[in-house]
């Protein structure tokens, strides 16, 4: 019932700025904290940043705290991952992720992959030296 679908990426230089967006359909009616992630070619998919029902907390993690942001427009149910300053240790596959878990409080921000319930296909994102 609940589809992600992610779009943006592609082939950038290292300093480069990408955003990444997330479009969520179904039969939600309300919001839903939302996260992204990223898995690079043999490695873990790891959490980079997720965003709370209320839109005004996000968590990161240090390697991407000052580059990266996450917005959302909740009329829209998109979010967005804005990406600047891309460095070569970015490349991955992205993957947008909601969290439908009920009860979440308004401004808790999940950091786990086992917390989130629905993912999307992924977008691949590439950052050349």
């Amino acid at each position: 019932q609940v589809q992600l679908v992610e779009s943006g990426g592609g082939l950038v230089q290292a300093g480069d700025s990408l955003r990444l967006s997330c479009a969520v359909s179904g039969r939600t009616l309300r919001t839903y904290i939302m996260g992204w992630f990223r898995q690079a070619p043999g490695k873990e998919r790891e959490f980079v940043g997720g965003i709370s029902r209320s839109g005004g907390n996000t968590a990161f993690i240090d390697s991407v705290k000052g580059r990266f942001t996450i917005s959302r427009e909740h009329a829209k149910n998109t979010v967005y991952l804005q990406m600047n300053s891309l460095k070569p240790e970015d490349t991955a596959v992205y993957y947008c992720a909601v969290d439908l878990t009920e009860d979440r409080s308004f401004y808790y921000v999940s950091r786990t992959r086992n917390e989130y319930t629905n993912w999307g296909q992924g977008t691949q994102v590439t950052v050349s030296s």
